[in-house]
Formats: structure tokens, sequence, C-alpha cells
């Protein structure tokens, strides 16, 4: 039986290469989107056994179309597809509920497999994957304004942060120095209690700060 598959990518010469690669599969490309939003609409009018999000789209990012669909589809495995494999994209996967984070720059028979592991319904997180998570993840569920007291601009470096930027880039976005955005990034460690940024960022869209 082959695996009905939705491809939700901004360029359309990703797509026609997913097509190719997948052509001698047991998966079928039945539908493709190029932004996150068509992707939500085409999953609401017809079934599909896999969806494979690219994160960086316009209209409605990967990351916040996976959120969509696994509040209306929780059961709908959904694979994160990206050049951009950084910690807190990845975080944020996890936190969401994807099926699994497939970098573009992996071999073909990797993301043929990983699309057939998804239709199983198999885990695709690695140890290290889920390592880094972990101890957000199992952080409680926290009031953010009564329990961990963070500033207005601490709340606008940490959604900063759960999206990816790098200090120099949450710095021009604020129009802060790099050396203030370390600070409030320590400081903003300690107040939530976790270890790191991929920690930081899994806190931060548990609390729908992100």
């Amino acid at each position: 039986m082959s695996v009905k598959l939705l491809v939700a990518d901004d360029h359309e010469v990703v797509r026609a290469g997913l097509r190719k690669i997948f052509a001698e599969t047991d998966i079928q490309v039945v539908a493709e989107a190029s932004t996150g939003s068509a992707a939500v609409e085409l999953v609401g009018n017809q079934p599909f056994d896999v969806v494979l999000l690219d994160v960086v789209m316009p209209d409605m990012d990967g990351l916040s179309a996976l959120g969509r669909l696994k509040i209306d589809h929780p059961e709908l495995p959904v694979l994160m597809f990206s050049s951009h494999d950084n910690p807190s994209n990845v975080a944020r996967s996890v936190a969401l509920g994807a099926a699994g984070f497939v970098s573009k720059g992996s071999p073909a028979h990797r993301l043929i497999a990983a699309v057939l592991a998804a239709a199983n319904r198999d885990t695709l997180w690695t140890r290290e994957e889920l390592r880094r998570v972990t101890g957000a993840l199992s952080t409680p569920r926290q009031a953010v304004n009564t329990q961990v007291p963070l500033t207005k601009r601490e709340n606008e470096v940490l959604v900063r942060v759960a999206k990816g930027l790098t200090n120099k880039e949450i710095g021009q976005s604020l129009e802060i120095s790099y050396e203030t955005v370390k600070e409030h990034v320590q400081h903003i460690l300690r107040k939530v209690g976790v270890a790191d940024r991929t920690q930081a960022a899994v806190w931060a869209v548990r609390n729908e700060l992100a």
C-alpha cells in the first residue's frame, strides 16, 4: 500500500526534486503546497498518511503550520524538512509534536526511510535530539506572569531565541548590543531554570510565548 504524502515547500525546484526521489518508492506525492497556510487547508480537505513541511515558508512558516496541524489532526505524522536545522528549530519541532526533523542535506535514502517510518508511527528522534530538550519538556508548565517574572525585554529576547535567531540577529532586531543580548539570555536561562537556548526555546513554546 502506498504512503500518501503532502509536500509543503515554497521552492518549486525542491518539490520537483522530491517528486523524483519518491517516484520509485511506495511513497506517492498526492498534493503540494507552497505556503504553510495552504498546507493546513489541504489537510483539512483530504486525508494524508504523512505531511512533509519545510520550516521556512511565506504566509505561515512550517513550525506555525505544524502547531495548527497537531491541534486539528493530532494523530497525523508531520515531518519537518529544512536546511536550517539549528537547535531551536529542532526543539520547537519536538515541543510541537513533529514526528521527526530531516535536514535538506540528508541523502535521499534517509528521507525516504523517514517518511516510511513516520507513516508506520515509528520514533524518528535520536537520543541526542531528545536529550537536548528533555529537561524543558519534563518541566511542568508554569504560569509565566506569576512564577517566572521575565521583563518585557527578556520576553522579546526569548521569543527570538525560540525562533532560532542568533545573539547578533536578536541585537539587530531589537537595536541593542550583542553583549546586552548575552546578558538577557543568561538571565532568561536562570529565571526559567533551563540549561541552554534549546531548552529555553522548548519552554517558550510550551508556555505559548512562541
